[in-house]
């Protein structure tokens, strides 16, 4: 109720018990709403130490210092660096239309295609169609998620990519998973963050700037080993989100339950001996009576108003015996 007035809100019907319990009720419920409280912040900060083990999983299996079994390679060097096709009014229709995915649906480790567009590709499809393998990455979003990588899975089909993604194409010795893998490091340590340029409040990672970063490359059976052990603390730290996410949602019925049981008298045991509420309501009846026949009616008078044109009223004229104070400076 947006634009519920007064009258409204005084018509509203409330329980009312006797007041010993309403002190008693209010204690109860301070003590138990400081406790979910209390249990949301710890919850809070669990949630924020996820993404701290999640970043400790990324720097522990791609260290900064590298084996001499390693070759500390770039991104140019370890594969080929594209940019998607510009999107341009004049091809939003066309003989050849195919979906194409935008930084909106590339998130980290995962595409979501509940929103694909299309765009008119004729003659050039075959230059920005995704391949199963192919690393997208986005060329612009806000600072701290700019070069947000996931790997193309073959989901949706027959799709391309526009300019606001980078798509990185692995080499023979290079597994795209390890690939994501790196990015994902780069990701989480702030090292896209060093190379981008920002204009209108939108960090921009060129391939330009993208391909001389560094990228380490371990032996082929290496980086399957790490990809594996990747992917299972990232399960479980899934898994433990998931739990987390749950316990939110119970905390906050777990609230809505409390409430409800401290306003339909459930919450604490009632008293017999208490003063019954009709004589606390009494009593306030009482003492708004005795007000009210004390208090006058406020008269509010009409604000004057000036029609355009005419002359402005008169100033008010200084009383006779008007003294101007003089006060020593």
């Amino acid at each position: 109720m947006p634009k519920i007035d007064q009258s409204t809100i005084a018509g509203v019907r409330m329980p009312v018990p006797p007041l010993a319990e309403q002190r008693r009720i209010v204690e109860a419920l301070e003590d138990h709403l400081s406790r979910l409280d209390a249990a949301g912040r710890d919850l809070e900060t669990a949630r924020k130490k996820i993404g701290s083990f999640r970043k400790s999983i990324f720097l522990s299996l791609v260290p900064e210092s590298v084996p001499a079994s390693w070759e500390m390679s770039t991104v140019g060097d370890a594969g080929t660096v594209g940019l998607g096709r510009q999107r341009h009014p004049d091809w939003h229709y066309g003989p050849e239309m195919h979906p194409y995915l935008r930084v909106a649906n590339v998130f980290e480790d995962r595409i979501d295609t509940s929103d694909v567009m299309e765009m008119d590709f004729s003659g050039v499809f075959d230059r920005y169609r995704l391949e199963i393998g192919d690393v997208l990455l986005n060329e612009g979003q806000s600072p701290h998620l700019v070069g947000r990588p996931a790997l193309y899975r073959g989901t949706p089909p027959n799709v391309a990519f526009t300019n606001s993604l980078l798509r990185f194409q692995a080499r023979p010795d290079v597994l795209p998973e390890w690939a994501l893998l790196v990015f994902r490091r780069h990701l989480h340590a702030r090292r896209f963050m060093r190379e981008v340029r920002i204009t209108t409040n939108i960090a921009h990672l060129s391939a330009k700037r993208l391909k001389p970063i560094e990228f380490p490359i371990p032996p082929l059976e290496e980086q399957k080993r790490r990809v594996q052990a990747c992917d299972e603390s990232m399960s479980y730290a899934d898994a433990m989100e998931r739990a987390l996410k749950r316990s939110l949602v119970r905390a906050n019925h777990l609230r809505s339950a409390v409430l409800e049981r401290a306003f339909t008298g459930h919450l604490i045991p009632q008293d017999p001996a208490d003063e019954p509420a009709s004589v606390l309501l009494d009593h306030i009846r009482s003492e708004r009576e005795a007000q009210g026949d004390k208090t006058k009616p406020t008269v509010r008078r009409p604000r004057k108003t000036v029609t355009a044109g005419s002359p402005p009223p008169p100033p008010t004229p200084s009383p006779n015996n008007a003294v101007q104070q003089e006060l020593p400076l």
